[in-house]
């Protein structure tokens, strides 16, 4: 793949019924290579008119797609995952350049992305609703699924491919046709990825790019029917407003602060490989990554020297060289994470490893967004980057003297998407199973996603679910059905009451 033509010919473009199309919005905004700063292609933020054009062709599209057989609409699926399953290196390597992230995270990324749409592709003809015990002798009563409609996917730049996967495979496996808005640093990425959809209708999977105004317009569009968004808390709030304004079914995924507990009967060399991975995939932008790691006061200082060996193994450089950790998606973000780790500094964390612009990097590479993997000690549970996400790579250790306390401490979070911990004591898996509040729990296992169990969290990192049966239900209605074949008079509740039903006291006495 001749990676330059690639973002020259989709530049400035959109995804509609089928085909590229060149936008005619003046609005036009640089992409950049994260590793080296310099411009690679650009977005178009689309215009009103041509978003209604692409919610038209879905709602189309969508009549056309749940008319076929359910068997029809697996095996076109099928043909969706084959062509992902033959795109991964080129959808990786266009990730790489875009979004700043490893080439072999990129792979991986695409690869959970086919096997996601194999399972819904199976799971979406598995059931349509099911028949239930009736209530008259005689009738029928069921239920049917149905789709949504027009689903909008509104998607942060982290994961742009498996988040949108998903979302879109539940989404189309339910009936529904779906139009993405990708992040403006991932929107190249999206686009390519367009070429795997080839196989369905014209309109059923569509991409328009932009920012936050089309994001809007495609929420509050009376002819879309579902939101699934994934981002920051405020845009989250604000999205599920809109979509309360119209009782719009909405799927929000939006952040977390997820905690990792290290107890002394951990291997702790493992605990602390595991740690390394689960602070800095990605460069830390994961919604589940490790941002509170709460160690035993007993391990505290051998678990904090091993964590700072591992970070320090770690290879910084060009998303496509042979690297563990790539540079941070834009300018912004790196500049956000360096007050996060400043004021973390100035409330008595101290750096042990790491905390500053990587050194010895080639010099084309100067210009990128670069930040070295950072551990921190000495964090207290009151301190700010203990207390919201820092979606970045800094890992800070907090000291616990109890289990009991690595809990609470834990629970006490506004966020409730994840949780890690590493031990092996019965008692504390089963604790820890049963007590942390969140939507998911790692037990020596951190970060493992799998595309048969419910993805989701509590309390402010969102509502509703993805993955597994929970997430195919999330893109359905459900109908009740009640059938009497045979038109026969119900007069057990019927008008005219029956005289001995009525309230004693207006019975005749004579």
């Amino acid at each position: 793949m001749d990676a330059q033509a690639e973002f020259e010919r989709l530049s400035g473009t959109y995804f509609i019924a089928g085909s590229y199309q060149r936008s005619s919005s003046s609005h036009l905004a640089p992409v950049h290579d994260p590793s080296t700063g310099k411009q690679i292609g650009e977005l178009a933020h689309v215009t009103t008119d041509e978003i209604d054009a692409v919610v038209a062709a879905a709602n189309a599209a969508q009549r056309q797609w749940w008319a076929l057989s359910a068997l029809e609409r697996s095996e076109q699926l099928h043909e969706v995952a084959r062509m992902i399953k033959t795109l991964r290196p080129q959808i990786a390597e266009t990730m790489a350049r875009e979004t700043g992230k490893p080439y072999k995270e990129g792979m991986d990324e695409v690869s959970w992305s086919y096997t996601a749409t194999d399972y819904y592709a199976e799971l979406g003809r598995h059931s349509v609703g099911s028949v239930l015990g009736n209530t008259v002798p005689g009738q029928m009563h069921y239920t049917l699924k149905e789709p949504m409609g027009v689903v909008v996917v509104l998607l942060p730049a982290n994961f742009p491919i498996v988040l949108l996967m998903w979302e879109a495979a539940a989404a189309l496996a339910a009936g529904n046709a779906v139009i993405v808005k990708p992040s403006e640093y991932a929107s190249i990425t999206t686009l390519k990825f367009m070429q795997v959809f080839e196989c369905l209708p014209p309109g059923l999977f569509q991409c328009v790019t932009g920012g936050g105004a089309v994001g809007s317009h495609l929420v509050a569009h009376p002819d879309t029917h579902m939101v699934g968004f994934t981002g920051s808390v405020a845009t989250g709030q604000s999205v599920a407003r809109a979509c309360g304004e119209r009782f719009k079914p909405v799927l929000i995924e939006a952040s977390g602060n997820d905690a990792f507990i290290v107890m002394p009967s951990a291997d702790l060399a493992i605990a602390a490989r595991g740690v390394t991975f689960a602070a800095f995939l990605n460069c830390g932008q994961v919604c589940t990554s490790a941002e509170r790691i709460y160690v035993h006061t007993d391990i505290y200082d051998e678990f904090a020297a091993l964590v700072a060996s591992e970070t320090a193994k770690l290879r910084i450089g060009h998303s496509l060289d042979r690297i563990d950790i790539g540079p941070m998606e834009h300018a912004g973000e790196r500049e956000r994470v360096q007050r996060i780790l400043a004021r973390a500094v100035e409330q008595g964390a101290r750096v042990i490893q790491g905390g500053g612009h990587p050194t010895g990097l080639p010099a084309d590479l100067h210009g990128g967004f670069f930040l070295e993997p950072t551990v921190l000690v000495d964090v207290t549970a009151d301190m700010d980057i203990v207390n919201a996400e820092v979606f970045g790579p800094i890992a800070p250790l907090v000291r616990v003297a109890s289990f009991d306390e690595a809990l609470a401490l834990t629970n006490a979070s506004a966020f409730g998407l994840g949780a890690n911990i590493y031990t092996t004591d019965i008692v504390e898996i089963d604790r820890a199973a049963r007590e942390i509040v969140t939507g998911m729990v790692w037990v020596n296992a951190p970060l493992l996603d799998n595309a048969a169990g419910p993805f989701g969290g509590r309390k402010m990192s969102g509502i509703g679910r993805q993955l597994g049966q929970e997430g195919l239900e999330t893109f359905r209605h459900t109908k009740l059905v009640m059938i009497d074949y045979v038109q026969s008079e119900q007069d057990f509740w019927w008008f005219p009451y029956a005289d001995d039903e009525s309230f004693p006291s207006s019975k005749s006495t004579s």
